[in-house]
């Protein structure tokens, strides 16, 4: 038998160790080099039904980490048990400005028991809700960035940080060409706010993934991934789908984000043509051939 050289033992050994994990399973590169997450709000009618059984399904499609959208009712300690058993890591959840406001010492307990990295605004609100309006004005913006600054500097006191998670109400014109979505990057504090771009509202909303990421590589340190379907109607009502079924070019938006600063993406599909748990699984292997 002819002698192996050191050179191609070594060189098989790291090809198996790509395509294997300890358990044999197969490992696939992934345009950030980073643990594909998923956002747990893709599968919030599953959750309530087997909170458990449904984790587990998400790790064995190969998610690594997740991010909460509501807890169902579970108390921190058994959700913290849950994201062991299935193998995931829970490192942000989302908290809508009103939520944030009723209680933010009792969402910084669950925080912390759970161990999260990240608290995130998922949606703002008016400054005056007894005022009977939704539409948030310039004044409206500039008070949501003051909340996000004072609760982003009593958690980074806890070792959590906060975060704004943008939808398309960020974009609409305030009047002058200002959009709310400027107005809260000038107005937080960087020390104090990070920014979660989810980048098919970005583009819902009129504008580019890629020009944020090269203008503010060190605001953005996570991202959100979904596609959406052709335009019916109001442009910034969009249907989600299957990323790479739908109309969004993930290749430049990658190419950009691999400059930033970006810690965490997570997959979201927020409606479904066929099975939930196949959709999400055709989500994460569309980023793994994704080059």
């Amino acid at each position: 038998m002819q002698e192996i050289s050191r050179r191609s033992f070594l060189k098989a050994g790291c090809a198996a160790a790509a395509a294997f994990g300890m358990g044999g399973a197969r490992v696939f590169a992934n345009p950030l080099g980073l643990p594909i997450g998923l956002q747990l709000y893709s599968v919030r009618a599953l959750l309530p039904k087997d909170y458990l059984g449904t984790l587990k399904q998400l790790a064995a499609i190969g998610y690594k980490e997740v991010e909460a959208a509501g807890f169902f009712d579970h108390r921190a300690l058994d959700v913290k048990k849950a994201m062991a058993d299935a193998g995931l890591r829970c490192v942000s959840a989302h908290y809508p400005m009103p939520v944030l406001q009723k209680d933010p010492e009792g969402t910084l307990r669950y925080a912390k028991t759970l161990g999260l990295e990240y608290i995130v605004c998922s949606s703002p609100s008016v400054a005056d809700p007894s005022a009977g309006r939704h539409e948030l004005t310039a004044d409206d913006w500039r008070w949501n960035a003051e909340q996000l600054n004072r609760f982003g500097r009593q958690f980074k006191a806890e070792g959590i940080r906060m975060g704004y998670h943008n939808h398309t109400p960020e974009f609409r014109d305030l009047g002058g060409g200002r959009i709310g979505y400027d107005v809260l990057l000038k107005d937080t504090d960087p020390a104090l706010v990070t920014f979660e771009m989810d980048c098919a509202w970005v583009v819902a909303g009129g504008r580019n993934p890629v020009d944020y990421l090269h203008q503010y590589p060190d605001r953005i340190s996570m991202l959100h991934i979904k596609d959406l379907k052709p335009i019916i109607g109001d442009p910034m009502q969009r249907t989600s789908t299957v990323l790479g079924k739908g109309t969004i070019d993930y290749k430049p938006i990658f190419a950009a984000a691999k400059k930033a600063n970006i810690k965490h993406y997570f997959v979201e599909q927020e409606e479904f043509d066929g099975d939930p748990l196949d959709e999400l699984r055709q989500d994460y292997r569309y980023l793994h051939d994704l080059h």
